[in-house]
């Protein structure tokens, strides 16, 4: 009987972690800047969005009647497509992480969750450099940041990393019998960057598009981290368990899948 890929990974955790840094490594392998990548690409694109909804479209996430800094606008949008480039970026690369490695599907004492593993691990190394970028920029810019409920951040990233291992794991299972994944994947991606409300406060949401995208856990999550870290608000306690409720069981079941198809793998690659 297939062991639980949870347990075989706790089992493999030093392996786990080679692997993870291996990935880090071979992400920008051949290229002139390499980990600068990692620095250079989000505030690329921090730049395209905060000219066109900042500057463009006069975007802002307080009330008219109170001060807000472009600067400000820009690092709050910025902390927002961190964490939502960390899980797009989870749900583009999962499919192919077991096909793109058919040499270790074949080997029977390789630990195969290693592979989903390490793919969310190198993705959160990369997301932890970006989240950095958003404390020294408001740091340098004198953007107040809110000491009294920032302990509240490391609470709403473990729901992140939960979750996203687990869809590691059931797109991973997944992408080896069904190969259609990446156009999907891509506008998922697209999707969940409009409906997370990243660019503009959750308040603006009308009332008819508020009863679907109030499921979507990324939103609370982006909602709630804004707050802890920028404007000093208590956290949304029913939102918190939510978030926990959700990560976790896609967890749970990304975990059965792929206890459930791994016998399978080989006989398809």
């Amino acid at each position: 009987m297939t062991s639980s890929p949870l347990r075989e990974l706790w089992s493999h955790r030093s392996l786990a972690w080679q692997f993870t840094l291996r990935n880090v490594e071979l992400r920008h392998k051949g290229s002139h800047l390499g980990l600068v990548w990692s620095l250079l690409g989000p505030l690329l694109m921090l730049g395209l969005y905060v000219l066109v909804f900042g500057f463009i479209f006069s975007g802002r996430f307080k009330a008219e009647a109170v001060m807000e800094s472009r600067v400000e606008y820009a690092l709050v949008v910025f902390l927002g497509l961190a964490l939502h480039h960390f899980v797009a970026e989870v749900i583009n690369l999962s499919p192919g992480l077991v096909t793109a490695n058919p040499n270790f599907v074949k080997k029977v004492v390789f630990p195969l969750g290693v592979l989903p593993v390490a793919g969310v691990g190198a993705a959160f190394i990369h997301f932890l450099i970006t989240l950095a970028l958003v404390f020294v920029g408001a740091l340098a810019t004198g953007v107040p940041l809110s000491w009294g409920t920032l302990g509240w951040l490391p609470v709403l990233l473990v729901p992140l990393a939960a979750g996203a291992f687990g869809l590691a794991l059931g797109l991973s299972a997944l992408g080896v019998f069904v190969r259609d994944f990446a156009p999907l994947t891509q506008f998922l991606g697209l999707a969940l960057l409009f409906a997370s409300a990243v660019f503009y406060p959750v308040n603006l949401i009308p009332p008819a598009i508020w009863t679907f995208l109030r499921f979507n856990p990324l939103l609370h999550l982006i909602h709630e981290a804004r707050g802890v870290v920028f404007w000093g608000e208590p956290v949304n306690l029913a939102a918190v368990g939510y978030l926990y409720a959700v990560s976790f069981l896609a967890l749970a079941v990304g975990a059965w899948l792929f206890r459930r198809l791994r016998p399978s793998f080989a006989d398809v690659l």
